[in-house]
């Protein structure tokens, strides 16, 4: 009897092990290259035409900015980016690299590592106005 369960128990792991590797869960977490970012923010925000974006160096959050000068935070949520606008204030500095608090509990703060202000600054030269003075007093 205890072979008989324990062989049973053995068969549910393997087909839980076997679930999530079709579901792709606990793969390695890659928000994906530059090309599938700025498509995702352009999908998730109405109007937003990516121009120029930087992806963090451990692949797990980006920022993005549109041609009329807003900014986008992505974040992997599960599997699937989830994109937020926020404002350029939002934006910090950290001694990983750059953060951006998306004002979301559930989502939370976007890190990008290896992201320096000299990347923060060549994306504000590119969005237009109040978005370049507001880095710069931030």
């Amino acid at each position: 009897m205890s072979l008989l369960l324990l062989g049973g128990a053995l068969v549910a792991i393997l087909a839980l092990v076997g679930t999530a590797r079709l579901l792709r869960l606990g793969r390695d977490a890659r928000i994906g290259g530059p090309e599938e970012v700025a498509a995702a923010t352009e999908t998730a925000l109405a109007g937003f035409a990516v121009i120029d974006l930087v992806v963090g160096a451990d692949g797990a959050g980006a920022l993005a900015v549109g041609q009329d000068g807003r900014l986008a935070a992505i974040k992997l949520h599960g599997t699937r980016p989830a994109v937020r606008e926020v404002r350029w204030s939002a934006v910090r500095a950290s001694p990983e690299g750059t953060v951006i608090e998306t004002g979301e509990r559930r989502l939370g703060a976007v890190t990008l590592k290896g992201v320096d202000a000299l990347d923060l600054r060549r994306l504000a030269a590119l969005a237009e106005g109040d978005a370049v003075e507001e880095l710069r007093h931030a």
